[in-house]
């Protein structure tokens, strides 16, 4: 999307245009910039890495929080230890 090197602010602003909800694995994402001034839901993914194998035990999660997931809300899923 052109995306890259964006700061966390312009990046929620864009994507509450075009999205409900923003995936992450920034965990920091949410002490550096307030989502309640976003109309976007926030989900954090904590896991190991980014790599696939770290994050697909988090995807049954994910469509739990998705179903219920409000604009202005943080959800964070965390993996398992």
């Amino acid at each position: 999307m052109g995306w890259s090197g964006l700061t966390n602010g312009r990046l929620l602003k864009l994507a509450e245009r075009q999205f409900d909800v923003f995936i992450t694995a920034d965990s920091n994402l949410t002490f550096q910039q307030n989502p309640a001034k976003f109309d976007l839901a926030v989900i954090v993914l904590e896991a190991q890495s980014t790599r696939l194998s770290d994050t697909m035990p988090l995807i049954s999660p994910v469509l739990t929080a998705l179903a219920t997931i409000q604009a202005r809300e943080v959800v964070r899923i965390r993996a398992k230890v």
